[in-house]
């Protein structure tokens, strides 16, 4: 597709010029674009790519399999291949890299002896591998589903994306109708690359629903193909279709006998860690005492799940698109503000925005949306779905910690009272930019 980019392209670049670059491990659930950024990657800053799949060709793992330092890999790739690989020019694709320990360890070794090649890994099920993964001699990158703002782009809006990267509230201002209007598209649509392509080319609603249905139906078939223990498969499954269940609840907390009667974390522990590493869900736990560092006073048991995509989510709930993109809708009211949490968690994580957490009481409705932290300062996130931003759980939290910086984000335009900032939803993945 013409208009799509992938702004960690330019994370790319920075990573390649690098002084002290190691072999790249990128991160990422499937069908989120690994290989094509890899690929977009090659064609504007090398001259040639060799590309190694280890699910696809299972030959390759011979060359690995007898010596894996830089020389020899060299040589009998150059062999294979049957051309010269030149490490100013030639950029070395690993891909599914999942598939081969050997080459895992490969990557230590060139890392040592090899720092002249330029290399990338890739795989989706990375962190749920066996073996070894060599994380200390590697740099690492995550790649998320596309940003709203990439939305935009692949939209042929590139203007209004420009223009909320600029951070000019005054422009967008005057926008918000067009905003509010592509925004609600993105919630239906999401940020998946196969569906986004489809939807910028053809506008077709129901092709995108059919192909989101098909992500979900591939991901369920991974279940059972990336599992060692048979008996784990049911409970990431019953997982899996319950998230939507427990978002669209006025306490969102996660309940695993909602899963199923009598269950205890015990039983799906392993699941959900599946489900983590895969890169399928994001788990948000929840903290009662506020203090630096969050990832100190957090609660094990008590958190939050999304999923990775909005767009995902919107068709394991069997959302219609009549249901987002026209108002006054009863399942707009019941569903929007899940939808508009979800939507702000895949934007602060595409935008690296760590760690994330949310707040609440014990024994209490009180809780803020998300907890996050720069520069010593903790800065609570609250979620509104609409211009009606009225929050006392927020004022709550204000009140009793003081916070240097509070964000409410919502439809309403950008405004700053005090140390409240109002951000719009359209533009909250700018939050570090704005505070931070």
């Amino acid at each position: 597709m013409k208009n799509m980019r992938r702004y960690e392209l330019n994370s790319l670049k920075n990573w390649k010029n690098s002084p002290n670059r190691r072999p790249l491990m990128l991160f990422g659930a499937r069908q989120v674009g690994k290989t094509w950024l890899v690929r977009n990657f090659a064609a504007s800053e090398y001259d040639d790519l060799m590309e190694l799949n280890f699910f696809t060709d299972h030959s390759i793992n011979e060359i690995f399999a007898k010596d894996i330092s830089p020389a020899y890999i060299i040589q009998q790739l150059e062999l294979r291949f049957e051309k010269k690989i030149d490490p100013a020019r030639t950029l070395l694709f690993f891909d599914e890299i999942q598939e081969s320990q050997r080459a895992m360890d490969a990557l230590k070794s060139f890392n040592d002896a090899g720092r002249e090649y330029t290399i990338v890994a890739a795989g989706s099920f990375l962190s749920v591998m066996l073996g070894q993964r060599p994380v200390g001699q590697t740099d690492q990158m995550t790649l998320y589903p596309m940003s709203f703002c990439e939305f935009l782009e692949a939209m042929g809006h590139k203007i209004l994306a420009d223009t909320i990267k600029l951070h000019d509230t005054r422009a967008l201002s005057g926008a918000s109708d067009l905003l509010e209007s592509l925004l609600k598209q993105y919630f239906y649509v999401g940020g998946m690359p196969p569906v986004l392509s489809e939807y910028a080319e053809y506008g077709d609603l129901s092709k995108v629903r059919e192909i989101q249905n098909g992500l979900l139906s591939s991901y369920k078939g991974d279940f059972s193909k990336h599992i060692n223990d048979p008996r784990t498969e049911p409970k990431i499954r019953m997982l899996w279709d319950s998230i939507s269940l427990h978002l669209v609840r006025e306490n969102k907390k996660f309940v695993y006998k909602n899963i199923k009667s009598g269950g205890r974390a015990a039983e799906f522990e392993t699941a959900m860690q599946w489900l983590v590493d895969t890169g399928l869900i994001y788990k948000i736990n929840k903290v009662e005492t506020p203090k630096i560092p969050l990832k100190m006073h957090y609660k094990e048991d008590f958190f939050k799940l999304y999923i990775l995509d909005i767009g995902l989510l919107g068709a394991q709930a069997e959302i219609k698109s009549a249901d987002i993109l026209k108002a006054g809708s009863d399942i707009v009211d019941d569903m929007y503000g899940a939808l508009a949490e979800q939507f702000v968690c895949q934007e602060l994580k595409a935008a690296k925005v760590s760690p994330l957490f949310y707040w609440g009481r014990q024994n209490s409705t009180a809780e803020v949306d998300f907890l996050t932290q720069d520069n010593g300062e903790i800065i609570p996130i609250e979620v509104k779905s609409a211009k009606h931003t009225k929050s006392q759980s927020l004022r709550v939290y204000m009140q009793e910690y003081k916070p240097k910086y509070a964000v409410r984000t919502s439809l309403k335009n950008y405004g700053v009272m005090e140390n409240l900032y109002s951000v719009p939803l359209y533009m909250i993945s700018e939050l570090p930019g704005i505070i931070f």
